[in-house]
């Protein structure tokens, strides 16, 4: 029997550390043949989930070209990040292997418009025949204390044409305040809501009624800790898909996490934290959408998973993320990959 009295710190955390492997997986990644071959000087990134229709697969993604320059260059034309001036793009395949790029499916908007820099990091939600991509947009100029937002767009057809909703569907708090007018993203007077700066990488569901649009939120001011980038996601709520969508009072429902990943199992809401944060590489699991527990610890995952949306959600804890598409970079650039996830027992 063991004395509680002597054991170490880490003893005692490893007493209330009860769960099983169900949900602990692994992930290997594939390059893929087609236009998602890699190729020098184009940029692919951020794939959204997979959708079915029909015998065809369906992606929608990231895509632009050119060199990033970075901030700090007098030219506000140059391209400071590597998704800086790009567009969403779509692409399709019979297999999930080989992929056939497809062509524009929404473009920056016009000079002025709050989407007129750079739109990307799409994600796909279909619902009762219609389409629905919710994507990140940045206006002019693209400076370091610029706000960004996150917008949609509708079709009919995974095809398109995209009709792009008049205004942002979720924007930054407005409650931070920046210090000088130094082009700081760290300097503030004070740093507001955990989304103050920026709200990016979202996700739409239909879950218990409503739809829920998860995203992740920059603080201005942002801070690094012990777990990195001081990077959470919030929710935002609405009774139709075009909304309007109202914060959780709740936010942040996480305190980690980058690339937004979410899919519905059992009544509830699984996650996929990476990169970022205290609780970051693990897979959290939340019954009513909200609030978020620790089921799995992983060594590493793939970068920004879009994960094929099965008809089958509740076949296993995993089910959402079996396989999908992820982004990988080599040599400065970016394109898109395939992973699958699988479990490796004990022996």
């Amino acid at each position: 029997m063991t004395d509680n009295t002597t054991l170490s710190a880490a003893s005692l955390r490893a007493l209330n550390y009860t769960l099983g492997p169900e949900w602990f997986c692994e992930f290997r990644e594939f390059d893929l043949g087609g236009d998602f071959a890699y190729q020098a000087g184009v940029i692919r990134r951020d794939p959204s989930a997979v959708l079915q229709s029909g015998d065809t697969y369906y992606v929608w993604y990231t895509r632009g070209t050119g060199e990033t320059t970075g901030f700090g260059t007098g030219d506000p034309a140059q391209k400071v990040f590597p998704w800086d001036l790009t567009e969403v793009w779509y692409a399709t395949s019979k297999d999930g292997w080989e992929w056939q790029e497809q062509g524009l499916a929404v473009g920056r908007g016009q000079p002025g418009s709050f989407d007129d820099r750079a739109v990307f990091t799409p994600e796909i939600f279909a619902h009762q025949g219609k389409y629905y991509l919710v994507y990140q947009v940045v206006k002019t100029p693209y400076v370091l204390r610029v706000k960004e937002s996150i917008a949609m767009a509708v079709a009919d057809f995974p095809q398109g044409p995209w009709q792009k909703l008049p205004a942002p569907l979720v924007e930054p708090a407005d409650n931070g305040v920046w210090l000088g007018e130094e082009d700081n993203r760290f300097a503030v007077l004070a740093k507001g809501d955990f989304d103050s700066h920026k709200v990016h990488d979202p996700c739409l569901i239909h879950y218990r009624g409503k739809f829920y649009l998860y995203y992740k939120g920059e603080q201005m001011g942002e801070e690094r800790t012990f777990g990195g980038r001081e990077i959470r996601w919030g929710v935002a709520v609405a009774d139709t898909p075009t909304g309007p969508y109202v914060k959780s009072p709740y936010n942040p429902v996480t305190n980690s996490g980058h690339e937004v990943c979410v899919w519905l199992y059992q009544g509830g809401v699984a996650a996929l934290l990476t990169t970022d944060g205290p609780e970051k590489n693990t897979i959290q699991y939340a019954p009513d959408g909200i609030n978020f527990e620790i089921v799995a610890v992983l060594k590493r995952t793939p970068e920004a998973l879009g994960p094929f949306r099965t008809s089958q959600p509740d076949a296993g804890p995993l089910e959402g993320i079996a396989w999908g598409l992820c982004h990988a970079f080599k040599d400065g650039w970016q394109y898109i990959r395939r992973f699958e996830t699988f479990q490796r027992h004990p022996r």
